[in-house]
């Protein structure tokens, strides 16, 4: 099993100590937590077994890869936590209901359109989740968050209109970073997002595959022109090396970036990467 860099004590020593500036780390799938002086953003966190336990029977096993490197106990600092979707790797009771519990003052940031399977699933109250949808933006704990679609693998609503798949713009002190949820790409994508901006893009790397029966991501070279498009000043892969069903290696992802000249950081789980 993959061994993160840092786990546990010394991870969240490090997190802690670093104030001042922008720093984040990447903790496996779409989990990145990001600290920006001294405010604590955790985008899309999946820090338990649950998958791997609920399909250790069937013919889908979830297998980790990558050994997890924080309990969510142990991330009572954060600020805001996001959900981009209701898919478990995303929205997980097993981390998200202690992550919660650890801080009360926790701001929860998800799609409006999912906001009662949210309350459902993790059995809060309907007032914590603060939804968003297309254009929308809330400001929270020191963070302005805008709401951008995902296509996963395809745009959907709700009877409202809402979109039930999201990424989200984040901007502090006048960094913009960009978590887009799990997506691929669709008409109007370039030119919604070229409007923020953009520093840092998170981007799912592991591509689609009809085999491996759950929707489909971005692979690596259209996560690199992605990237390139809309003018990030660097881009990160995510959404690998969690489960063995469902990954691929950060080559293509590597190569495309080298060959159009897009600048990128490929991280290992529990890695730090300052700006």
């Amino acid at each position: 099993m993959i061994q993160p860099v840092l786990k546990d004590a010394a991870l969240r020593e490090e997190m802690l100590s670093c104030v001042e500036g922008l720093h984040l780390w990447w903790l496996g799938q779409s989990g990145f937590l990001v600290r920006c002086n001294g405010k604590t953003l955790l985008f899309d966190p999946y820090l338990s077994d649950s998958l791997t336990h609920k399909y250790a029977t069937t013919d889908k096993p979830h297998i980790r890869m990558t050994e997890n490197p924080i309990v969510p106990q142990m991330l009572g600092f954060v600020d805001v936590v996001t959900s981009s979707h209701n898919h478990t790797d995303h929205l997980d009771a097993e981390t998200l209901v202690p992550l919660m519990q650890a801080n009360t003052d926790i701001k929860f940031v998800i799609p409006e359109a999912n906001h009662v399977f949210v309350v459902e699933r993790l059995r809060i109250d309907h007032s914590l989740p603060l939804g968003l949808n297309d254009g929308e933006k809330i400001s929270v704990s020191g963070w302005d968050i805008f709401g951008v679609p995902a296509a996963h693998e395809q745009i959907e609503t709700d009877q409202q209109g809402r979109h039930k798949f999201m990424g989200f713009i984040a901007r502090r002190d006048g960094l913009t970073l960009y978590h887009s949820g799990d997506t691929v790409l669709y008409d109007g994508i370039v030119d919604k997002l070229k409007t923020f901006n953009i520093d840092i893009a998170l981007l799912p790397i592991n591509g689609r595959a009809p085999e491996r029966r759950v929707s489909g991501n971005l692979n690596g070279r259209e996560a690199a022109q992605l990237a390139k498009d809309i003018g990030a000043k660097l881009v990160i892969p995510c959404h690998y090396n969690m489960f063995t069903f469902n990954t691929e290696p950060p080559d293509m992802f590597v190569a495309e970036c080298e060959r159009i000249g897009q600048k990128y950081r490929v991280l290992k789980c529990g890695e730090k990467f300052s700006w």
